[in-house]
Order: structure tokens, then sequence, then C-alpha cells
């Protein structure tokens, strides 16, 4: 979120951005610009140097970038194309199969919409660790107000992180079950789009509808069961290359607060009309409030707006 550098922490980005408006800075002074320990100024400064994002010191200077990370922005593109690949293989060789389960077979298919709720069900319900979620807008064997297995797997432990596309936040009634889940615990993003539906659990299981949305209607919806595999290992990473730059929604687990329910879509990406559809405002009120907001940010542009609500925390 705010444009920051995937490959970098939170931490890493702020005191790399402090640097670039300072002629130069030791980790005494950073620590005090940054309000961390100087401890934890040295730890941060560290780990830019060995990125080779800045000179060794004692007083520090950023360097450019794109030399730095040029390389390992190239490989993380290599991974995501790679694992692109791999599902879109994975649709073609199954589209038409009808072969049920086998224990000799690390591909299951799952045929029918009652037969895959019951099987994404089945994975919540055993899941121990994690469950990540690709959340399409038209989902084609469960709802979020049905998914009600979410709620117990998150009360005993079970962390969910889900990237949700765009449009489905702005449907009616979608948010608020959205919000809930978050809080009682599930990290949320989310993105313009997504190219698969996706759901794994403990990085062990994954289910994957294999009927591309343009087929929708010709036959029962149709999915794959992946157990552990080098299948599922891209699965997972084409998970994560989205996870890290898809934008948090609701952060703040204090959703109650109008503004940070307001902040959260605008920075999500929703136009004003659909913002204000969720929040039950009218169209105008959504533009005071977003002005009200710049004026205590002492901006005068919303990209502006957006950058000072990660840089202060405010999501």
């Amino acid at each position: 979120m705010g444009g920051g550098f995937a490959v970098l922490s939170m931490g890493e980005q702020r005191v790399f951005r402090l640097l670039l408006g300072v002629s130069g800075a030791d980790a005494g002074r950073v620590a005090g610009l940054a309000g961390v320990s100087l401890a934890e100024a040295e730890r941060l400064l560290a780990s830019l140097r060995d990125r080779g994002l800045v000179t060794p010191g004692p007083v520090f200077h950023a360097l450019p970038p794109d030399v730095a990370l040029g390389d390992v922005l190239l490989r993380r593109q290599q991974e995501l194309e790679a694992a692109r690949r791999v599902v879109a293989a994975l649709s073609e060789d199954y589209r038409t199969s009808t072969r049920r389960r086998s224990a000799e077979h690390l591909v299951e298919i799952v045929v029918g919409a009652p037969a895959l709720r019951e099987r994404l069900r089945e994975m919540q319900e055993s899941a121990r660790d994690e469950i990540l979620w690709f959340c399409r807008a038209n989902p084609i064997a469960m709802a979020g107000p049905e998914n009600a297995e979410e709620g117990s797997a998150l009360q005993r432990g079970v962390r969910y992180r889900a990237i949700y596309e765009r449009e489905l936040l702005e449907r009616p009634g979608e948010l608020a079950g959205i919000v809930e889940s978050i809080k009682l615990g599930e990290q949320a993003r989310t993105l313009p789009s997504l190219p698969v539906r996706l759901a794994v659990a403990d990085r062990a299981l994954a289910i994957c509808p294999l009927v591309p949305d343009s087929s929708r209607g010709v036959g029962e919806p149709t999915a794959a069961l992946i157990r552990s595999s080098e299948l599922l290992d891209a699965l997972v990473a084409l998970f994560e290359s989205y996870w890290e730059r898809a934008t948090p929604v609701l952060a703040n687990a204090a959703a109650d607060e109008p503004d940070v329910l307001l902040l959260s879509l605008f920075v999500s990406g929703l136009p004003d009309k659909s913002i204000a559809t969720q929040l039950g405002v009218s169209r105008r009120t959504v533009q005071r409030r977003l002005d009200r907001l710049m004026a205590v940010a002492g901006v005068d542009t919303r990209t502006g707006l957006a950058f000072q609500a990660a840089k202060r925390g405010w999501l």
C-alpha cells in the first residue's frame, strides 16, 4: 500500500524514505526521525546496507534502489509468470476430465457445486495453521455469508489471509461480512482482479476450479483438489506474489471508526459512488469527509492522502 517496495518491510521503506529527505544521517538521528529505538534503527540500517540501498555509515546516505532491487524484482516476476503457466496448464489438462478420486493420484477432480462446497468446508474444519483464499467476484460454490466454518476456524487459531476482487467489495452486503471476518482476525486485501479462484489449507491441500467463467453454464462446476506437490507449491507462490502487491482492507482492526472504513475503501480504489453505497451516505458526504481528511493530513490531492494514510499508520 502507498506505493512501497514489495521487497522491503514497512520499517525499511520508512527509513529509506527518511534518508531520501536528508543529506545524510547516523543511526541516532534516524531513530529520532522514525520514532523507533536506536537498536531498531541500527537493525533497519544494517538491513538496507546489506541490500545495497544505503552507504556503509556511520553517516548513511540513500543509494539508487533500482540498481539494488532490479534483480530481485525480475526474479519475482519470473516466479509469478511460472506460476501462471502452471495454473493454465492444469486448467487445460483437466477441463474435460471426469476422473474420480484415487489414492494414488495427487490431483482429484471434484464435480458439482454441492460436492465442491462440502470439500471447502472439510478443508477449513481440518486446517491447523492457515487458510489462503483468492475470492473472485462470482463465487461458484460458496458465497462469503455461507462460509460459517471460517469463524470457528479463526477462534481455534487458524490464520486466514484473503484477497478479494474489488468488484466484490462494491456489492451490497458483501463488505459488512468481510468487516465482521476482519474483526475476528482475518487478514484481508484487495486487487482489481484475480487470475483464478483458489483455497489452500496449511500449504498441504488446495482447491482450484478448472472451468473458466466464460464457460460457466455449460456444465457443473469442476475443481481440482491438489495435494502436496510441486503444483501445489506453485499455487502457493502465485498467492504470495499477489498478496505482496494487494492493498490491505481495514488493516487496523478498529473497523468501527467511520474514517478508518472510509479510508480503507478509498485506498482500495473504490469510486466515491461505491463508497457512499457501502457507508449508507451520499456521494457528496464521502467527498466532504475525504476533503476533511486531506486537510488533516496537510495535502491537497487524493494521492497525497493515500500516501499520508500509509505513512501515519491510519490504516
